[in-house]
């Protein structure tokens, strides 16, 4: 899943309108990013299924690992100064939010398919447009209000057999697409004053933080979903955890180089690909695969997802 990862850019940072080829390029590292990022969330239901490893601690590990990563870059490229965000308080809220999305989203998957919780997790840009009205007073016409009404249907078709099976648990992507939102939101508040490469680091330091607390607080509290009651030994279990890390760090990175050469509004529906790399992993490592129904939510969301987004491309164009 690409929550968090996504990283949106400065305002200094707004893709190139050049005529060189650029844009296929960012389309072309954005498929790459998107075939690539569920792949975490093949390992993390791994972890959690047949190592009984906590989403606490595969989340913690994750967040731990980007901040190691991009430490390393950050201080390679611009030196230790580069580490601080000018605003870091916003910087570690912004993580500290996008690491309980991330937790939360790899604690569904030990109960439910990838593709099923990736398609409910894609209703994050109409839970996006709703927050927009009522916290940044955004005006939204009907069509895209109609289209985030067919958004949630959709999920609903995804999410009504798994509920029926789970309960409760089948709703937790709606909370990361919830959680997802906010971060985003945050990011929109906030004037944009720091390199991708650094709020990516502070993001980083945002999750240890909130997910330290978190994992202590579910130990206590013999929450197994979430605590870490007993540390798992170096091996094969911090190797699958340490490569979520990686494939996060590198994924995202990516996806940064493809929002230099494109814009958001091109780029955007493609995250919808994680579903098909989801489907493959689920299929082959897991025996999961989307019913009728399921397919049908899934394409309603897609549809629905793509004609918001090119909807508000339309809108920001016309002012």
């Amino acid at each position: 899943m690409s929550t968090g990862t996504i990283e949106p850019q400065p305002a200094d940072s707004e893709p190139r309108d050049q005529a060189d080829g650029s844009v296929a390029k960012g389309m072309a590292l954005m498929v790459v990013a998107m075939l690539t990022l569920p792949i975490m969330d093949g390992i993390a239901k791994t972890l959690a299924i047949n190592y009984d490893v906590s989403a606490g601690q595969t989340t913690f590990g994750r967040f731990l690992v980007q901040a190691v990563i991009m430490a390393i870059v950050i201080v390679a490229i611009h030196g230790v100064r580069a580490l601080v965000p000018k605003q870091i308080w916003y910087n570690l809220l912004r993580g500290a939010v996008m690491s309980l999305a991330v937790m939360i989203f790899f604690a569904t998957l030990r109960y439910m398919p990838i593709a099923d919780a990736l398609a409910v997790f894609f209703l994050e840009p109409f839970i996006l447009t709703i927050l927009s009205v009522v916290i940044l007073k955004e005006k939204v016409g009907w069509r895209r209000r109609i289209a985030v009404v067919v958004g949630f249907a959709g999920a609903m078709l995804i999410v009504q057999p798994s509920y029926a099976v789970f309960g409760a648990i089948s709703l937790m992507p709606i909370c990361t697409a919830f959680l997802f939102a906010v971060y985003l939101i945050l990011t929109r508040q906030m004037a944009s004053k720091d390199n991708p490469f650094t709020m990516q680091f502070a993001s980083g330091i945002g999750g240890v933080l909130m997910l330290g607390f978190v994992v202590t607080v579910a130990t206590l509290a013999g929450w197994s979903d979430f605590s870490s009651p007993e540390i798992p030994e170096f091996g094969i279990r911090w190797g699958l955890i340490f490569a979520i890390g990686v494939l996060a760090s590198i994924g995202h990175l990516i996806v940064v180089m493809a929002f230099r050469l494109a814009s958001a509004s091109i780029l955007a529906p493609f995250q919808y690909l994680e579903i098909v790399t989801g489907t493959i992993i689920g299929f082959y490592l897991f025996d999961e695969f989307p019913d009728a129904l399921k397919w049908g939510g899934i394409f309603i969301i897609v549809v629905s997802g793509i004609y918001l987004f090119m909807r508000e491309k339309a809108v920001s164009e016309n002012g």
